[in-house]
């Protein structure tokens, strides 16, 4: 659901507080009792009755009773927490569209100098799990709720963001917060939405800008027609959460999938006959 940005604006100073206090005390509980929460946030009983049920009514926390009455907050209200401590830094001044989603992302178009774009870190309930198992950023152990594995996710990607900025054409990482990236617009449309003039001189262009990554001690790990962006002439590689650096164990293996995507891609669309062997060995040549 796209986010309501009268909704966050309009939050009183008590439900940002009730909204912080439960981010702290999930870190130690899956449902955050009621009595804990009270005695947290220091509001008078029928107080904090009216703030929990208008963030219950807007969807920006969730309530439980059983095995005890606790609550619990949901993306929602993660997301009024960072878009709020975005625009107290004068990060961003307002909220724009949403402009594309994801698996495991939304992502806005927003004001700040200029428009920028917002990426939401969104891993899902049911795959976290998965994430917990094949992504090594993910805690093994302890209790860790899904949202903040968004974070998680974000500060990665955000860290292989200001690496690679300046070495491969990548968004410029401008602030993040949470599960939020704040980044530079790229120009040009995801590959998978292209019909390119000039396929060879792209597909020449992606294997540079993965040459460069790698140069710089990045391998995606996820890449396809979907993460990288043209306008016909310079190519962008985007969403890169599931970066692996080249000395781990499954380099070889990760980045011949990134290269064989972009191959197979190319070779259905455009009929072009590209190399997997010639690629490896032109990415990782010195």
């Amino acid at each position: 659901m796209p986010i309501d940005a009268d909704i966050i604006k309009s939050l009183h100073k008590y439900e940002i507080r009730i909204l912080h206090a439960l981010e702290r005390m999930m870190k130690h509980y899956r449902w955050v009792p009621e009595d804990d929460l009270r005695a947290a946030v220091k509001l008078s009983p029928p107080e904090m009755k009216y703030r929990l049920g208008n963030l219950i009514h807007r969807d920006l926390i969730r309530s439980d009773s059983v095995p005890y009455k606790g609550y619990t907050l949901v993306f929602a209200g993660y997301d009024a927490l960072a878009l709020s401590d975005l625009a107290g830094k004068k990060t961003i001044s307002a909220l724009g569209s949403m402009v594309g989603v994801g698996k495991e992302s939304e992502i806005y178009e927003a004001l700040g100098f200029g428009i920028v774009i917002l990426k939401l870190h969104k891993v899902g309930q049911r795959s976290f799990q998965t994430l917990k198992t094949n992504r090594e950023y993910m805690p093994g152990e302890g209790h860790c709720p899904w949202i903040f594995a968004s974070a998680k996710s974000a500060k990665r990607e955000y860290e292989a963001l200001k690496a690679l900025n300046g070495k491969v054409n990548v968004p410029v990482p401008i602030d993040i917060n949470r599960h939020v990236i704040v980044m530079s617009q790229v120009s040009g449309a995801n590959l998978i939405r292209c019909v390119l003039e000039d396929p060879d001189t792209i597909y020449r262009q992606i294997l540079d800008e993965v040459k460069k990554a790698y140069a710089a001690g990045f391998i995606h790990g996820d890449l396809s027609e979907y993460n990288i962006m043209t306008d016909g002439e310079t190519v962008w590689l985007i969403d890169w959460p599931q970066w692996i650096p080249p000395t781990h164990q499954n380099a070889d293996a990760v980045l011949r999938h990134d290269l064989e995507n972009v191959i197979t891609y190319f070779a259905k669309k455009y009929q072009t006959k590209y190399d997997l062997e010639e690629a490896v060995s032109f990415v990782t040549k010195p």
